[in-house]
């Protein structure tokens, strides 16, 4: 049976080394969002680094999830005290267990609060698609798919929420599903 892959992307508007209250208040939610997310029905894994998160995203073991890449656009910085993005990627069984994990509770409240973290970059800042069983995404081919969503737009290989498809391809549109904040903008 096919899973959904999911691959975010956002910069920020501060290093995560920095010491703003805005940047600390960012990061500080995090483990709370991903504790809450992974008991969500229909969330399966999400990536984590195998040698415990020391270091930055680059430099640290993803195991199956490969090398951690971000997309070309991504100007900042790579090194602890200059790197500034926020990125996820994980593995859901559908569309509706991911847009009610994403839209509800803590992470609900984090989005309503992104422009006070996230650059508004012009580039989308998620893109799902279908993985066989068995198979775990890359880092890599989330940052393909972000990439092709953000020159082709939606399509069986890289969509969102409001353009979405099933596994064999065809559009497909789930009651309450679609939020306009979805576009590019």
């Amino acid at each position: 049976m096919p899973r959904l892959a999911l691959y975010t992307f956002g910069v920020l508007q501060s290093p995560l080394a920095d010491p703003a209250p805005l940047t600390r208040e960012l990061h500080d939610s995090g483990e709370a969002i991903y504790r809450k997310i992974s008991r969500h029905p229909g969330y399966l894994a999400h990536a984590e680094a195998a040698d415990g998160g020391q270091g930055t995203h680059f430099d640290l073991d993803w195991g199956a999830w490969g090398e951690f890449v971000v997309p070309t656009w991504y100007g900042k910085g790579q090194t602890v005290e200059t790197i500034a993005l926020a990125a996820t990627l994980s593995l859901w069984t559908d569309l509706r267990p991911a847009f009610d994990a994403i839209y509800t509770g803590l992470h609900r409240e984090a989005l309503n609060r992104r422009y006070d973290w996230f650059e508004r970059t012009g580039h989308p800042a998620y893109v799902f698609w279908w993985v066989s069983d068995g198979v775990t995404p890359t880092w890599q081919d989330g940052v393909c798919r972000l990439e092709h969503l953000h020159d082709h737009g939606s399509a069986p290989h890289a969509f969102t929420f409001h353009h979405s498809f099933a596994p064999d391809g065809t559009p497909t549109r789930i009651e309450g599903i679609g939020p306009k904040s979805d576009q590019v903008r």
